[in-house]
């Protein structure tokens, strides 16, 4: 059997039992001897890979890379650079014959090794330029791929000034997906909604296309929701902003990470930029110590004034739980200049609510009214939660009852004990910003509930 027939039943072999390291390394050390170093290479590789310790593995890689050229196989030219420091121009001397058969005996393992490069010599240790890969390398560029090389389908790295890439939505979501906050509608309809419907009167009345508004009120209440509902009912583009699409370790980019986001904005516009947890961005610059942060706060009053950019066709939402750790800057008119608290849900918004969560679960002699009666101060995320929790309930007395049962009002009856309004807490803190930093009217609207509810 020829040395080829072998190598290929080995091949088939192994490729039936990849694993079977022995058999792996017999191969390789035929591929080396019939002169296919990249095919051996692979081979020791995936060895290694199972075990970097084995010495028959690491001598046969010392070999393959760095053990001398290759003896060719029959009828195969010689290929490479020679590393037995014989120049290339030589290669045909006989001189040079003698050093390939004693290369092709160390190679083989039947004929004394090869001596090592002296220093002075092309592919001495220390030797500036003279990398001992280099020849290999050359030698099978055609063969062994790059370690790195991008897709086909991958774009390439956005560098220089061009801009990045940011989400920009189409919000399917209406006004009218919104339970209750009438009030806050109304607000909504006279600052954006009846100017964009109007565009005769809104040139009558010289009324800009462009503005801010900021939301404010208890985690929880819909306030993010909303924004995308302002957009759907505009028809516009929708874009988020956190501090996480901003901040950005080296200094100055930033900066540009915030330019750029509006620049995409002005292009899509009509565009809702919404502004989430709006006092992250812009912190009372009394009160922050970072030089970043504070160049930060600067580049978002920029960009809000439109110093960097026409800002006509882009509505600014903003929203936060904290509108006393606000710049007061932001809140100057042609900025954020109108300001909406967003109450926890009314009783029709909760019942909306609830519906919306209970859709699709099985209910049975459920008591709407009860549970909206019960739920007093809860936000839209607690109404969750209060659903959530009464399925957990049903599902676990199905579980441990062997038989599939309906939710039922018990089972709200059990997580109404366990669950507390979330909004209490904020409140609490309102109620002294209410009562003692209210100088400017900005907390008339909040002043005005916590009197009805007898907070205040």
């Amino acid at each position: 059997m020829t040395s080829d027939s072998v190598i290929d039943s080995l091949s088939a072999a192994v490729g039936a039992s990849p694993d079977d390291v022995p058999l792996r390394l017999h191969l390789a050390g035929l591929l080396l001897d019939a002169g296919r170093p990249a095919e051996a290479i692979a081979h020791v590789g995936q060895a290694l890979a199972r075990n970097p310790a084995d010495p028959q593995a690491q001598a046969l890689m010392q070999r393959a890379l760095g053990g001398g050229t290759p003896a060719p196989a029959a009828g195969r030219p010689v290929s490479g650079t020679p590393t037995s420091g014989t120049p290339v121009s030589d290669a045909a001397s006989p001189g040079a014959a003698a050093g390939a058969d004693a290369s092709a005996g160390a190679v083989g393992g039947t004929g004394p090794a090869a001596d090592p490069p002296r220093p002075g010599q092309p592919g001495a240790p220390g030797q500036p330029g003279d990398d001992p890969l280099a020849a290999y390398e050359q030698e099978l560029a055609d063969v062994v791929p790059p370690r790195f090389s991008p897709a086909g389908d991958q774009p390439e790295p956005v560098t220089g000034d061009a801009d990045r890439m940011f989400d920009v939505e189409v919000s399917t979501i209406r006004l009218g997906d919104v339970g209750g906050m009438t009030e806050v509608k109304e607000r909504l309809e006279l600052a954006f909604l009846g100017p964009l419907r109007n565009p005769e009167l809104r040139k009558l009345y010289g009324k800009s296309l462009r503005g801010g508004l900021m939301l404010y009120g208890p985690p929880g209440c819909g306030k993010t929701f909303l924004a995308k509902a302002i957009a759907g009912e505009m028809g516009a583009k929708f874009i988020s902003l956190s501090i996480v699409d901003v901040l950005d370790m080296w200094i100055g980019n930033s900066e540009r990470n915030l330019h750029e986001l509006f620049q995409t904005a002005r292009r899509s516009a009509p565009c809702v930029l919404f502004l989430d947890e709006v006092d992250a961005l812009g912190h009372k610059r009394s009160k922050v110590t970072s030089s970043g942060m504070r160049t930060i706060g600067n580049q978002l009053l920029a960009e809000l004034d439109g110093v960097e950019g026409n800002n006509e066709g882009v509505f600014v939402l903003a929203a936060t739980n904290t509108p006393w750790d606000v710049d007061p800057a932001l809140r100057r008119p042609g900025r954020l200049d109108r300001v909406v608290l967003v109450l926890p849900p009314d009783a029709p918004a909760r019942t909306s609510i609830l519906e919306y969560h209970l859709r699709e679960r099985p209910i049975a002699n459920i008591d709407v009214r009860r549970i909206v009666a019960a739920t007093d101060d809860f936000s839209g995320a607690d109404l969750a939660h209060l659903c959530e929790s009464a399925a957990e309930y049903a599902m676990a007395d199905s579980i441990r009852r062997g038989e599939v049962r309906m939710i039922e009002q018990r089972d709200f009856d059990r997580a109404l004990k366990d669950i507390r309004p979330s909004t209490k807490p904020w409140f609490a803190t309102a109620r002294n910003v209410a009562m003692f930093a209210n100088e400017g009217g900005m907390y008339d609207d909040l002043v005005g509930y916590l009197k009805r509810r007898k907070l205040l």
